[in-house]
């Protein structure tokens, strides 16, 4: 990991992540490494994993680190040794794990970085039905380490205060910064033709679900609301993205017997034609940070219904005024608010204006101020 010149007197914004999935942490790391391109600035990219089929959306202009390890501990070493050698002024640390290795790192390196971690779920109710010694586990090093971190970023109200309780921090502390969601390129990404062939013709109203097919995002739930929507009125549901559950929602659409109304295509490197060309985009989540893709749909104007759950949809929402939110697992409130919002569709300009703040650019800059807060650039 040799020095080596910095063509302006600016030095790169460093970043340390994993990509490991195909999340929406990793599209949003994404978005925002543009963002901070198009100020002007170059990015290190320091990575514990680089796995993932987002990598392949980063600029030819990032910089690469591998770290030489998979886990966030076993990476301390080779960032330490990063930070003594090329003295970033600051370092962003993207989820948890990567922010305590970057503390650890940091007086390993006996460097002055300052530290700036982002945070982007709900760890308590991520943390709902462990053990008392499971979240004992997960939260005392929370609480050994994150007052040593000289910023905190959330990416919603919701995340901030639970991150507030949970590691015994004023919620001064931690500062809202909205997700780059919404690109330069969204309209012509958005544009593109959809390849799924039910959108492409004329046909029954198709309501879309998206996310990695987990417990997380409770698709279950979307299945049997849908499953009651269709006993009523003719309509098809795509669900894209791809995990450990793909079986087991399978059989429950077997099961319900709508087999043919139900698609699963897998993982979309674009999503953004499959939700512009929806008629109904619901968000069925157990727990969320800011739901990306929720916001995304929005951005579009495509009609959506959400679960109310933490943390996110409600501050999107505005409580349920701009669009319906359902309580987390309710399949009849559900199958309802769908069924209402495909017969009375919200004005797509409302939906837009409500996720104005959630631009690329404006991310970037508010990211900008945390990392050089306190010196002179």
């Amino acid at each position: 990991m040799p020095d080596r010149p910095h063509p302006t007197d600016r030095p790169p914004i460093a970043i340390l992540a994993s990509f490991s999935g195909s999340g929406g942490v990793e599209r949003m790391l994404v978005n925002l490494m543009r963002g901070f391109l198009a100020e002007g600035r170059e990015v290190d990219l320091l990575l514990i994993r680089d796995q993932g089929p987002h990598l392949a959306g980063l600029p030819a202009e990032i910089n690469r680190i591998p770290l030489g390890s998979r886990h966030s501990l076993l990476a301390i070493p080779a960032l330490a040794r990063y930070l003594r050698r090329q003295r970033p002024p600051a370092l962003l640390a993207v989820k948890d794990r990567a922010g305590r290795a970057a503390v650890l790192a940091r007086g390993l390196a006996g460097t002055d970085t300052r530290l700036v971690l982002r945070l982007g779920t709900n760890l308590s109710a991520a943390m709902e039905g462990r053990s008392a010694l499971a979240r004992q586990l997960r939260y005392w090093p929370i609480r050994r380490l994150y007052p040593r971190i000289d910023r905190i970023v959330a990416v919603s109200e919701g995340v901030a205060a639970d991150t507030a309780t949970l590691a015994r921090l004023p919620i001064e502390a931690i500062r809202v910064i909205r997700n780059p969601v919404i690109t330069p390129d969204q309209g012509r990404l958005a544009a593109e033709p959809c390849p799924h062939p039910w959108f492409q013709k004329e046909g029954p109203p198709v309501i879309l679900g998206a996310g990695r097919l987990q417990r997380q995002k409770d698709f279950p739930t979307l299945i049997r609301a849908f499953a009651r929507v269709s006993q009523n009125r003719p309509c098809r549901l795509v669900i894209i993205g791809e995990g450990s559950d793909r079986q087991a929602l399978t059989d429950l659409i077997r099961q319900l017997g709508i087999q043919h109304q139900v698609d699963l295509p897998g993982f979309q490197a674009n999503p953004l034609p499959f939700l512009a060309a929806a008629d109904l985009f619901v968000l069925s989540s157990a727990w969320e940070g800011s739901p990306n893709v929720l916001t995304e749909a929005m951005a579009l104007g495509t009609p959506v219904v959400a679960t109310d759950c933490p943390s996110g949809p409600a501050e999107l929402l505005d409580a349920g005024r701009i669009a319906p939110l359902v309580p987390v697992g309710d399949v009849a409130a559900l199958a309802e608010a769908m069924q209402a919002t495909l017969d009375r569709p919200p004005p797509p300009e409302v939906l837009k204006a409500a996720v104005a703040e959630y631009d690329q650019g404006r991310s970037a800059r508010h990211y900008l101020e945390e990392l050089e807060r306190n010196r002179v650039v």
